[in-house]
């Protein structure tokens, strides 16, 4: 009964060790990020959003001047004017300060929008592609080997040359 025992448990940690040198050759990685970032489509859709982003700042910029402008003004006829015309000229300028944040805000969540709009589609690209190269290969798993993702050591095989052939890039 004791070697039947002793065998048993030799069979297991045998068996155990062979499914983890198999998991182990199973598993490949890639920096997706960078792929991400070395494909075409990325790089027209970061292009579009930085002339976004600029459209928006100038718009901001030239209602921020007018609101100086505006400002140094009303603080120069200050002293000609009535108490009352100098409060309803205060409101005015707030009421102006709250929609130039209003459309400062707006802005962002259509950046953010839009931004996600054009990404969308270019990392499930990405994600095909990887999905496509990794089953071709019989990887059963891949990580992501971007720094920072919580890689520490990635040693096997790496993806990114043939997920790029794969992408034409």
């Amino acid at each position: 009964m004791k070697q039947f025992r002793t065998l048993l448990v030799a069979l297991a940690l045998t068996i155990g060790t062979t499914g983890f040198v198999n998991a182990q050759s199973k598993v490949a990685h890639i920096a997706s990020q960078e792929l991400v970032e070395s494909m075409p489509a990325y790089k027209a859709a970061k292009g579009e959003m930085d002339k976004l982003n600029k459209t928006y700042d100038a718009e901001i910029r030239t209602m921020v001047l007018e609101l100086q402008n505006t400002i140094k003004k009303y603080s120069q006829e200050a002293e000609t004017k009535t108490d009352e015309e100098n409060l309803k000229r205060q409101q005015e300028i707030q009421a102006t300060e709250k929609s130039i944040n209003d459309y400062r805000q707006n802005a962002l969540q259509d950046l953010q929008k839009k931004e996600i709009e054009l990404m969308k589609p270019i990392y499930e690209q990405a994600r095909t592609s990887i999905q496509k190269v990794a089953r071709a290969q019989g990887f059963e798993y891949v990580l992501d080997s971007t720094t920072g993702t919580g890689v520490i050591m990635a040693d096997g095989k790496n993806l990114m040359a043939d997920v790029k052939k794969d992408l034409g890039i």
